[in-house]
Protein backbone atom coordinates (compact mmCIF):
# COMPACT_ATOMS: atom_id res chain seq x y z
CA UNK A 1 0.00 0.00 0.00
CA UNK A 2 3.04 2.35 0.45
CA UNK A 3 3.56 2.15 -3.18
CA UNK A 4 0.48 3.36 -4.35
CA UNK A 5 -0.01 7.01 -5.67
CA UNK A 6 -3.85 7.74 -4.48
CA UNK A 7 -5.19 10.01 -6.27
CA UNK A 8 -5.45 12.96 -4.09
CA UNK A 9 -1.23 13.29 -3.66
CA UNK A 10 -1.38 13.10 -7.53
CA UNK A 11 -3.61 16.39 -7.62
CA UNK A 12 -1.20 17.58 -5.17
CA UNK A 13 2.00 16.90 -7.12
CA UNK A 14 -0.04 18.75 -10.45
CA UNK A 15 -0.80 21.84 -8.73
CA UNK A 16 2.62 22.08 -7.56
CA UNK A 17 3.92 21.96 -10.80
CA UNK A 18 1.71 24.21 -12.07
CA UNK A 19 2.12 27.91 -12.94
CA UNK A 20 0.11 30.36 -11.48
CA UNK A 21 -3.11 31.49 -13.27
CA UNK A 22 -1.82 35.05 -13.91
CA UNK A 23 1.03 33.56 -15.36
CA UNK A 24 -0.87 30.95 -17.81
CA UNK A 25 -3.00 33.21 -19.08
CA UNK A 26 -0.31 35.53 -19.84
CA UNK A 27 1.01 32.92 -21.45
CA UNK A 28 -1.66 32.06 -23.49
CA UNK A 29 -2.73 35.93 -24.58
CA UNK A 30 1.47 36.53 -25.68
CA UNK A 31 0.99 33.27 -27.72
CA UNK A 32 -2.76 34.17 -29.34
CA UNK A 33 -1.75 37.46 -30.23
CA UNK A 34 1.84 36.69 -31.88
CA UNK A 35 0.07 34.16 -33.55
CA UNK A 36 -2.87 36.34 -35.18
CA UNK A 37 -0.32 39.47 -35.61
CA UNK A 38 2.17 37.78 -37.64
CA UNK A 39 0.43 34.57 -39.08
CA UNK A 40 -3.09 34.89 -39.01
CA UNK A 41 -3.48 38.66 -40.47
CA UNK A 42 -1.00 38.26 -43.14
CA UNK A 43 -2.93 35.11 -44.37
CA UNK A 44 -6.28 36.93 -44.19
CA UNK A 45 -4.95 39.78 -45.81
CA UNK A 46 -3.55 37.42 -48.91
CA UNK A 47 -7.13 36.50 -49.63
CA UNK A 48 -9.23 39.81 -49.04
CA UNK A 49 -6.38 41.34 -51.35
CA UNK A 50 -6.77 38.23 -54.02
CA UNK A 51 -10.10 38.99 -54.00
CA UNK A 52 -10.61 42.46 -53.68
CA UNK A 53 -11.71 42.79 -57.74
CA UNK A 54 -14.35 39.85 -57.29
CA UNK A 55 -14.16 36.52 -57.99
CA UNK A 56 -14.09 36.86 -61.89
CA UNK A 57 -11.11 39.03 -61.92
CA UNK A 58 -9.34 36.48 -59.22
CA UNK A 59 -9.91 33.71 -61.63
CA UNK A 60 -8.59 35.73 -64.87
CA UNK A 61 -5.75 36.15 -62.86
CA UNK A 62 -5.13 32.73 -62.24
CA UNK A 63 -5.89 31.54 -65.98
CA UNK A 64 -3.28 34.09 -67.47
CA UNK A 65 -1.15 32.32 -69.63
CA UNK A 66 1.70 33.04 -67.59
CA UNK A 67 0.94 32.33 -64.77
CA UNK A 68 -0.70 29.14 -65.89
CA UNK A 69 3.04 28.37 -67.09
CA UNK A 70 4.13 29.02 -63.70
CA UNK A 71 1.83 26.89 -61.96
CA UNK A 72 2.63 23.77 -64.29
CA UNK A 73 6.74 24.62 -63.98
CA UNK A 74 6.22 24.25 -60.27
CA UNK A 75 4.34 21.51 -60.27
CA UNK A 76 6.67 19.67 -62.99
CA UNK A 77 9.75 21.00 -60.50
CA UNK A 78 7.69 19.52 -57.30
CA UNK A 79 7.05 16.25 -59.24
CA UNK A 80 10.54 15.91 -60.17
CA UNK A 81 12.98 17.10 -56.70
CA UNK A 82 10.46 15.24 -54.42
CA UNK A 83 10.95 11.80 -55.58
CA UNK A 84 14.69 12.34 -56.12
CA UNK A 85 14.85 13.44 -52.45
CA UNK A 86 12.35 10.57 -51.19
CA UNK A 87 15.27 7.80 -53.05
CA UNK A 88 18.27 10.10 -51.81
CA UNK A 89 16.78 10.88 -48.03
CA UNK A 90 15.82 6.86 -47.75
CA UNK A 91 18.96 5.74 -48.72
CA UNK A 92 21.30 8.56 -46.57
CA UNK A 93 19.02 7.34 -43.32
CA UNK A 94 19.13 4.15 -44.17
CA UNK A 95 23.09 4.19 -44.34
CA UNK A 96 23.33 6.49 -41.26
CA UNK A 97 20.93 4.79 -38.96
CA UNK A 98 22.00 1.20 -39.88
CA UNK A 99 25.44 0.96 -40.25
CA UNK A 100 28.95 2.26 -38.80
CA UNK A 101 31.31 3.55 -40.83
CA UNK A 102 34.13 6.32 -41.34
CA UNK A 103 32.93 9.38 -42.13
CA UNK A 104 29.78 8.53 -40.99
CA UNK A 105 29.36 12.66 -38.77
CA UNK A 106 31.08 13.84 -42.24
CA UNK A 107 27.65 12.35 -44.16
CA UNK A 108 25.06 14.00 -41.53
CA UNK A 109 26.77 17.17 -41.89
CA UNK A 110 26.62 17.14 -45.17
CA UNK A 111 23.27 16.63 -45.64
CA UNK A 112 22.35 19.83 -43.24
CA UNK A 113 24.70 21.98 -45.25
CA UNK A 114 21.28 23.61 -47.27
CA UNK A 115 19.63 23.95 -43.94
CA UNK A 116 22.93 26.24 -43.14
CA UNK A 117 23.65 27.73 -46.11
CA UNK A 118 21.46 30.65 -47.98
CA UNK A 119 19.63 29.70 -50.60
CA UNK A 120 21.00 32.31 -53.04
CA UNK A 121 24.40 30.92 -52.08
CA UNK A 122 23.19 27.60 -53.21
CA UNK A 123 21.74 29.40 -55.91
CA UNK A 124 25.37 30.98 -57.08
CA UNK A 125 26.93 27.58 -56.69
CA UNK A 126 24.78 26.16 -59.60
CA UNK A 127 25.87 29.42 -62.07
CA UNK A 128 29.54 29.33 -61.15
CA UNK A 129 29.47 25.35 -62.20
CA UNK A 130 27.07 25.06 -64.83
CA UNK A 131 26.67 28.94 -65.96
CA UNK A 132 28.09 29.94 -69.19
CA UNK A 133 30.96 31.35 -67.82
CA UNK A 134 31.53 28.56 -64.73
CA UNK A 135 33.66 25.94 -64.80
CA UNK A 136 31.64 23.57 -67.02
CA UNK A 137 29.62 26.12 -69.22
CA UNK A 138 32.62 25.90 -72.06
CA UNK A 139 31.68 22.11 -72.06
CA UNK A 140 28.05 22.56 -72.01
CA UNK A 141 27.12 24.78 -74.89
CA UNK A 142 29.54 22.48 -76.78
CA UNK A 143 27.50 19.77 -76.10
CA UNK A 144 24.17 22.34 -76.36
CA UNK A 145 23.18 21.57 -73.44
CA UNK A 146 21.06 24.12 -70.87
CA UNK A 147 20.95 23.87 -66.76
CA UNK A 148 21.22 27.14 -66.11
CA UNK A 149 18.14 29.48 -67.35
CA UNK A 150 16.61 26.46 -67.39
CA UNK A 151 14.61 23.38 -66.16
CA UNK A 152 17.24 21.61 -65.41
CA UNK A 153 18.64 24.33 -63.56
CA UNK A 154 15.81 24.99 -61.29
CA UNK A 155 15.36 21.01 -61.03
CA UNK A 156 18.76 21.11 -59.49
CA UNK A 157 18.53 23.85 -56.99
CA UNK A 158 14.99 22.84 -55.77
CA UNK A 159 16.72 19.22 -55.02
CA UNK A 160 19.50 20.91 -53.06
CA UNK A 161 17.93 23.20 -50.87
CA UNK A 162 14.89 20.44 -50.05
CA UNK A 163 17.57 17.38 -49.84
CA UNK A 164 17.32 17.28 -45.86
CA UNK A 165 13.74 17.42 -45.02
CA UNK A 166 13.16 13.27 -46.38
CA UNK A 167 16.42 12.10 -44.87
CA UNK A 168 15.80 14.67 -41.55
CA UNK A 169 12.88 12.64 -40.37
CA UNK A 170 13.60 9.24 -41.14
CA UNK A 171 17.32 9.37 -39.57
CA UNK A 172 15.85 9.34 -35.97
CA UNK A 173 13.08 7.00 -36.23
CA UNK A 174 15.35 4.54 -38.28
CA UNK A 175 17.46 4.30 -35.03
CA UNK A 176 14.40 4.37 -32.94
CA UNK A 177 13.14 0.95 -34.56
CA UNK A 178 16.88 -0.43 -34.60
CA UNK A 179 18.30 -3.28 -36.54
CA UNK A 180 16.74 -6.14 -35.09
CA UNK A 181 13.04 -6.48 -37.03
CA UNK A 182 15.45 -6.47 -40.09
CA UNK A 183 18.19 -8.73 -38.82
CA UNK A 184 15.47 -11.42 -37.71
CA UNK A 185 13.50 -11.02 -40.89
CA UNK A 186 17.29 -11.58 -42.75
CA UNK A 187 17.44 -14.82 -40.16
CA UNK A 188 14.35 -16.64 -41.40
CA UNK A 189 15.27 -15.83 -44.78
CA UNK A 190 14.21 -13.25 -46.66
CA UNK A 191 16.19 -11.57 -49.46
CA UNK A 192 17.63 -7.56 -48.89
CA UNK A 193 14.51 -5.90 -50.81
CA UNK A 194 12.11 -8.29 -49.07
CA UNK A 195 13.36 -6.91 -46.07
CA UNK A 196 13.44 -3.12 -47.29
CA UNK A 197 9.54 -3.58 -48.81
CA UNK A 198 7.76 -5.82 -46.18
CA UNK A 199 9.75 -4.73 -42.98
CA UNK A 200 12.09 -1.87 -43.01
CA UNK A 201 9.29 0.49 -44.82
CA UNK A 202 6.44 0.17 -43.32
CA UNK A 203 8.19 0.70 -39.79
CA UNK A 204 8.87 4.35 -41.11
CA UNK A 205 6.02 5.17 -43.10
CA UNK A 206 4.76 7.63 -40.94
CA UNK A 207 7.94 9.83 -40.82
CA UNK A 208 8.55 9.21 -44.81
CA UNK A 209 5.37 10.83 -45.45
CA UNK A 210 5.76 13.49 -43.36
CA UNK A 211 9.12 13.82 -45.06
CA UNK A 212 7.47 14.39 -48.44
CA UNK A 213 5.16 16.57 -47.43
CA UNK A 214 7.42 19.35 -45.62
CA UNK A 215 10.07 18.23 -48.93
CA UNK A 216 6.86 19.07 -51.37
CA UNK A 217 5.70 22.53 -49.54
CA UNK A 218 9.59 23.73 -49.93
CA UNK A 219 10.27 22.51 -53.16
CA UNK A 220 6.32 24.73 -54.83
CA UNK A 221 7.29 27.37 -52.25
CA UNK A 222 11.54 27.92 -52.80
CA UNK A 223 12.18 31.15 -54.43
CA UNK A 224 15.94 32.31 -53.45
CA UNK A 225 17.85 29.87 -55.30
CA UNK A 226 15.12 29.24 -58.16
CA UNK A 227 15.36 33.08 -58.83
CA UNK A 228 19.55 33.04 -59.25
CA UNK A 229 19.49 29.43 -61.83
CA UNK A 230 15.73 30.55 -63.58
CA UNK A 231 16.84 34.04 -65.01
CA UNK A 232 13.08 35.03 -64.83
CA UNK A 233 11.94 34.45 -68.19
CA UNK A 234 8.04 34.92 -68.21
CA UNK A 235 6.12 31.85 -69.15
CA UNK A 236 9.38 29.88 -68.93
CA UNK A 237 11.31 30.07 -66.28
CA UNK A 238 8.42 31.06 -63.71
CA UNK A 239 8.00 29.58 -60.77
CA UNK A 240 4.93 30.43 -58.74
CA UNK A 241 6.89 32.28 -55.97
CA UNK A 242 8.77 34.26 -58.83
CA UNK A 243 5.70 35.00 -60.96
CA UNK A 244 4.22 36.74 -57.20
CA UNK A 245 7.12 39.07 -57.21
CA UNK A 246 7.43 40.00 -60.71
CA UNK A 247 3.37 40.59 -60.82
CA UNK A 248 3.59 42.30 -57.46
CA UNK A 249 6.05 44.96 -58.98
CA UNK A 250 4.17 45.84 -62.12
CA UNK A 251 2.44 48.53 -62.69
CA UNK A 252 -0.95 48.92 -61.63
CA UNK A 253 -3.46 47.59 -59.34
CA UNK A 254 -4.47 45.06 -61.29
CA UNK A 255 -0.79 43.59 -61.11
CA UNK A 256 -1.37 43.63 -57.61
CA UNK A 257 -4.08 42.09 -57.12
CA UNK A 258 -2.84 39.52 -59.78
CA UNK A 259 -0.15 38.85 -57.44
CA UNK A 260 -2.29 38.10 -54.72
CA UNK A 261 -4.38 35.79 -56.20
CA UNK A 262 -1.98 33.54 -57.21
CA UNK A 263 -0.22 34.27 -53.77
CA UNK A 264 -3.40 32.60 -52.53
CA UNK A 265 -2.94 29.80 -54.70
CA UNK A 266 0.45 29.07 -52.81
CA UNK A 267 -1.61 30.02 -49.29
CA UNK A 268 -3.73 27.53 -50.29
CA UNK A 269 -1.20 24.44 -50.88
CA UNK A 270 0.42 25.72 -47.84
CA UNK A 271 -2.89 25.10 -45.76
CA UNK A 272 -3.45 21.98 -47.41
CA UNK A 273 -0.01 20.43 -46.29
CA UNK A 274 -0.58 21.70 -42.98
CA UNK A 275 -3.91 19.28 -42.92
CA UNK A 276 -2.49 16.65 -44.47
CA UNK A 277 0.27 17.17 -42.00
CA UNK A 278 -1.76 17.34 -38.86
CA UNK A 279 -3.71 14.00 -40.16
CA UNK A 280 -0.62 12.23 -40.03
CA UNK A 281 0.50 13.60 -36.77
CA UNK A 282 -3.07 12.34 -35.60
CA UNK A 283 -3.01 8.81 -37.32
CA UNK A 284 0.30 8.06 -36.02
CA UNK A 285 -0.96 9.42 -32.64
CA UNK A 286 -3.76 7.06 -32.69
CA UNK A 287 -1.76 3.99 -34.03
CA UNK A 288 0.48 4.50 -31.16
CA UNK A 289 -2.17 4.44 -28.66
CA UNK A 290 -4.29 1.39 -30.31
CA UNK A 291 -0.36 -0.12 -29.86
CA UNK A 292 0.29 0.55 -26.10
CA UNK A 293 -3.43 -0.52 -25.53
CA UNK A 294 -2.51 -3.77 -26.95
CA UNK A 295 0.16 -4.51 -24.83
CA UNK A 296 -0.64 -6.49 -21.71
CA UNK A 297 -0.20 -4.18 -18.40
CA UNK A 298 0.68 -6.56 -15.64
CA UNK A 299 1.73 -3.23 -13.00
CA UNK A 300 -1.58 -3.78 -11.11
CA UNK A 301 -0.46 -7.82 -10.51
CA UNK A 302 3.04 -6.74 -9.20
CA UNK A 303 1.05 -4.11 -7.05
Amino acid sequence: MAGIVTKKQKAKSQRGSEESPIAKWTLITIALLFVSVFLLLPLVNVFYQALSRGVSAYLDALKDPDSMSAIKLTLLVAAISVPLNVVFGLAAAWTIAKFEFPGKALLITIIDLPFAISPVVAGLMFVLLFGRQGYLGEWLDAKDIKIIFAVPGIVMATTFITFPFVARELIPVMQATGTEQEQAALTLGASGWQTFWHVTLPSVKWGLLYGIILCNARAMGEFGAVSVVSGHITGQTDTLPLRVEKLYHGSGAASASAAFAVASLLAILALLTLCIKSALEWKAERDFERAQQAVPDHSDSHA
